[in-house]
């Protein structure tokens, strides 16, 4: 059934979520940094955010893991070599956003002899999941 709605209603609409700025310049500036579709995302009713802040110093690197939903990376610095099953390894450096699958058996290394790897590390799971289930 085809519904009929009034011009000020369709306009209010389509400013939800505009955030604007206390300047007279008007509304927020921003800019897509990822945008991926992605599989595996939790399905229950209440899902549980996630912002990590993580650091891997010259030389360390992750145990062989998996996730069991997407887990989105922002670099902040160093370089975070990532070797996933069955694709050629990733190395991801300041200002980059990657998009680990879910279910992929992966290693992260920091490769430098000098520099540190600092990331963000943003996902949704069911609450209490852990972040990571160990591969043998």
């Amino acid at each position: 059934m085809h519904k009929t709605m009034a011009t000020s209603d369709a306009i209010a609409g389509m400013t939800v979520g505009v955030t604007t700025s206390a300047q007279p310049s008007g509304a927020a500036k921003l800019s897509v940094l990822c945008r991926e579709a992605a599989t595996g995302m939790p399905t229950e009713e209440t899902q549980e955010i996630r912002v990590l802040l993580a650091r891997l110093d010259p030389g360390d690197r992750t145990p062989h893991h998996r996730h069991r939903h997407p887990v989105t990376v922002y670099m902040l610095e160093g370089t975070f070599t990532l070797e996933l099953e069955g694709r050629a390894p990733v190395d991801l450096k300041a200002g980059d956003v990657f998009v680990e699958p879910p279910h992929i058996a992966m290693i992260g290394r920091n490769l430098s002899a000098d520099t540190p790897a600092r990331m963000v590390i943003f996902y949704a799971s069911t609450p209490d999941t852990p972040f990571a289930d160990p591969v043998p």
